[in-house]
């Protein structure tokens, strides 16, 4: 029987041993059940709909349907605040699959050698409506995302003039503190270090983070990143 007190979480997985591994460590903790499991990615959309789990680790090459189009389904139909968030877990560390797992609507996006006690707060950390990179994928995600920024100017044209050719209207409801607080998440930096960076506290960064997210329709941190890098703010 579910607990409902516990995360609750489908595994989606080609390979029964990789899903019999991350069971077996996911049901160690008082706090996380592990409730289904899937071989392929039709399956796993079908299990979200069935059981409406709170995460889906989810691997990408998938017989049937791969994971990412599965991604893109789950998250396509969330409604409200509470809704199934997906982490990503594959074998290959590349750029385009972390590019199209956040496209796709992912809230994380880990390596499968990842430590079980890194999954097990990563998470917890989705749970908590925040988002999670591998650490390796990071840099590499904001080099990318600077470098379409470059390569969008066009012959003859300045860097400065595309960045003010275009921003979304999103970002003119922001505050100047929203803004501030957005710049620190796109940094990289943790609730508590932007409340110790801006000399606030924990609940009022929480509180602008919410604010931020609503505003931008921002699903996670992960996109609030990627909006913060379009609107030419870091």
């Amino acid at each position: 029987m579910a607990d409902a007190s516990r995360i609750r979480i489908v595994i989606a997985d080609d390979q029964e041993l990789v899903r019999a591994g991350f069971t077996m460590v996911i049901n160690s903790q008082p706090d996380m059940q592990v409730v289904g499991q899937s071989s392929d990615g039709t399956q796993a959309v079908q299990l979200v709909e069935r059981l409406h789990p709170d995460i889906v680790l989810m691997d990408v090459r998938m017989p049937s349907m791969d994971g990412l189009a599965a991604t893109a389904q789950i998250t396509s139909h969330a409604d409200g605040e509470q809704h199934t968030r997906v982490i990503i877990l594959t074998t290959f560390d590349l750029d385009e699959y972390v590019m199209s797992a956040i496209n796709a609507g992912a809230s994380g996006f880990l390596l499968k050698d990842t430590e079980p006690e890194t999954l097990l707060n990563s998470i917890r950390t989705v749970h908590q409506g925040n988002a999670i990179i591998a650490p390796t994928a990071t840099k590499r995600l904001i080099e990318k995302m600077m470098e379409t920024g470059v390569t969008q100017e066009g012959p003859g044209r300045q860097q400065s003039e595309v960045a003010a050719e275009y921003t979304d209207p999103e970002l003119a409801t922001l505050t100047e503190r929203e803004r501030e607080v957005l710049i620190e998440i796109a940094h990289g930096l943790s609730n508590q270090e932007i409340a110790d960076k801006l000399f606030i506290s924990l609940p009022t960064v929480k509180t602008h983070v919410a604010h931020i997210l609503q505003k931008i329709n921002a699903r996670d941190r992960v996109q609030a990143v990627v909006f913060a890098y379009e609107n030419h703010l870091v």
